[in-house]
């Protein structure tokens, strides 16, 4: 029986589930790295191409991570408005490393050194770590979670037909939807709007057609006198 027992195996062992998600995890968020000169250079940034049960159980690794450097962010700016600018292992920044701004510098930063380690251990990379802290947090630092989005693939993966499905973060190939815009009309005056011309047309045709149908009334009244 499987009380209480939630996700998916995906044919391996505790441990290798573990090792998966975080590989893939480090992965996507790799991809955002610069890689101008390097030979294993990622195909699009910011995307991964795996299976769907894959795709939806490293999603809430990586949704996590995102959401805990994005609450650091505050204590980053926090901690970057006491720190000092002078150059490391100076004599302004040793005197500064003795004084009470150095105390209160580490106050501000230890959210972020926390932070930083409990995301080291659920990645397991350091440098996926620095990418996540560096790029990806900042450009979600106004959004409240949905960082990632699932794309279904519709060409199986060749060997064993499994469905693929794309894994990318939102905000860069994002759908615009375009909403239709109702028909603006210009205010003319009731003389010269179409409406009004028909209705002058009409009236019009109508006077016609009772001159003309007096008339013959007329002429039928004087054939049948004669």
């Amino acid at each position: 029986m499987r009380h209480r027992r939630k996700g998916r195996v995906l044919g391996r062992s505790p441990s290798h589930q573990r090792a998966l998600l975080r590989n893939l995890a480090s992965s996507l968020l790799l991809t955002e790295r610069d890689a101008e000169f390097d030979d294993n250079a990622p195909k699009v940034k910011g995307r991964i191409v795996t299976t769907v049960s894959k795709a939806k159980e490293v999603r809430p690794l990586i949704e996590k991570c995102i959401t805990i450097a994005r609450r650091s962010l505050a204590a980053t700016e926090a901690a970057a408005q006491l720190e000092s600018s002078a150059e490391r292992g100076s004599q302004e920044w040793k005197s500064w490393r003795t004084s009470e701004k150095w105390q209160a510098w580490n106050q501000a930063i230890a959210p972020v050194v926390t932070a930083r380690r409990r995301c080291v251990t659920l990645l397991g990379s350091k440098e996926a770590v620095r990418i996540l802290f560096a790029d990806i947090a900042p450009r979600f630092a106004d959004r409240p979670g949905g960082y990632t989005r699932i794309v279904r693939i519709a060409k199986p993966r060749l060997g064993d037909s499994g469905q693929q499905a794309i894994l990318e973060f939102v905000g860069v190939r994002d759908r615009v939807v375009q909403k239709s815009e109702k028909p603006a009309f210009e205010d003319t005056p009731a003389e010269e709007t179409p409406t009004a011309e028909l209705q002058d047309d009409a009236v019009d045709g109508a006077e016609a057609v009772e001159t003309e149908s007096a008339e013959a009334g007329d002429e039928t009244a004087e054939k049948q006198e004669d």
